[in-house]
């Protein structure tokens, strides 16, 4: 026997009660019963946007490590194992980091597509969930804190709705952060409209010109102020003004007197960015179309390309990513100045999103190089933590466990 409808509904007391769109216009005996609790009954006919939505989040989080392929052959090569890596990043709790950069918001805006425009050939969508992330320079702190560094991390916004998210996130995650409001840009925010797992539409809220020199002298002062207590330094430039070149040269003159490991990545969206202008890093990890802009070299075969690249900059070692081909390391390996060159492959044979492999790949191997790692356990692991990151939708931080996880599998 089963109890009755509404009896069932007062004893369990739910918030809502859903019910199939065919009920509507009938008698509903548990009506009173819901009210009574300070519920609502709700009538749908069962649209698969709600199961998808619900599918959509857990895609935000969760990692297959089925699709990460570990290239033991790599190890086998530079002669490490996994003793070592657990150990690195044991070490990497031990770091005082301070990042400086463009943060970003990143919106995803999941859609369920209705079809074809019947007025102009326009596809129509309707959105039916969205997800904010922090992105930029942002989710590079993020990274460094979820790894167990203590971060301190400068950046610009704008006075919005957006600024005042970041830093709720950002305080969150625990990192002491220091923004400087400039009325005359909003806080970058990239939306990513997106459907069937695919993406739609990008639109970025941004500006690019350069910060003025009032806010470029609080930063200055106040990063340089921080020094002191920082055992590495990473510029994570978007090229959207946060780091103007006077900016960045004092900043790096500071660290060089006092010793301080510094590490960039400076992505370019158009034909301005150049990360050789970062001079004297440990670690650049350019793309092939971002070392080929800063050289303008489109005619060079890779390594090549990156002994040119590490020229210019005067940067100890070239990571070189390449997409689904993986990384090009192009490292200086002993005091004289010798340099060798491998390849990693791409770790993650089913990525669900690129867009925060680089981000990971530089928190995560510079960190280990700050600790004393070589070059080559530091880009395992930054492959690793790249693997993780793009086998999600969305920025998470990372964490040790899931490191340590995948390289213990």
């Amino acid at each position: 026997m089963h109890d009755p409808p509404e009896e069932f509904v007062e004893e369990l007391k739910p918030a809502f009660v859903v019910k199939g769109k065919e009920h509507e216009e009938r008698n509903n005996p548990e009506t009173a019963a819901v009210e009574k609790s300070g519920g609502k009954i709700l009538f749908g006919s069962g649209d698969i946007s709600f199961s998808s939505v619900d599918l959509m989040r857990r895609e935000w989080k969760e990692l297959d490590p089925s699709t990460i392929r570990k290239p033991l052959d790599f190890l086998a090569r530079h002669k490490f194992g996994t003793k070592e890596l657990v150990a690195v990043l044991d070490r990497m709790k031990k770091l005082k980091v301070c990042v400086i950069g463009d943060i970003i918001v990143d919106e995803y805006i999941t859609c369920d597509p209705l079809g074809m425009s019947q007025e102009d050939p326009t596809i129509v969508v309707t959105p039916v969930s969205q997800e904010k992330f922090i992105g930029g320079a942002g989710i590079v702190a993020a990274h460094a804190r979820g790894l167990g560094a203590a971060v301190r991390f400068f950046s610009v916004v704008g006075k919005d709705e957006t600024a005042k998210y970041a830093r709720q996130v950002i305080d969150r995650y625990g990192i002491e952060t220091r923004t400087y409001e400039d009325e005359s840009r909003p806080t970058s925010l990239k939306q990513r409209y997106r459907a069937g797992q695919k993406t739609l539409l990008r639109v970025s809220h941004l500006r690019q010109h350069a910060i003025n020199g009032e806010l470029k002298k609080k930063m200055a002062r106040d990063i340089k102020n921080i020094l002191n207590d920082t055992d590495l330094l990473l510029f994570a430039d978007f090229n959207y003004g946060c780091l103007p070149q006077p900016l960045v040269d004092e900043i790096v003159a500071a660290c060089s007197r006092k010793g301080i490991m510094m590490a960039a990545d400076s992505q370019s969206s158009s034909q301005t960015g150049d990360i050789s202008r970062f001079q004297g890093m440990t670690l650049i990890t350019p793309t092939e179309r971002e070392a080929r802009l800063a050289v303008r070299d489109f005619d060079s075969g890779l390594v090549v390309l990156a002994e040119k690249l590490k020229e210019k900059s005067r940067a100890k070692n070239v990571v070189m990513t390449l997409g689904p081909e993986g990384m090009l390391i192009h490292a200086e390996i002993n005091e004289k100045n010798q340099r060798l060159t491998d390849r990693i492959p791409a770790l993650n044979s089913a990525p669900k999103d690129v867009a925060g492999a680089g981000d990971s790949l530089l928190a995560c191997a510079s960190m280990a190089l700050a600790v004393g790692a070589d070059i080559w356990q530091s880009i395992y692991l930054g492959s690793l933590a790249a693997a993780c990151q793009v086998g999600r939708l969305g920025n998470i931080p990372l964490t040790p466990d899931e490191l340590r996880a995948e390289i213990r599998i």
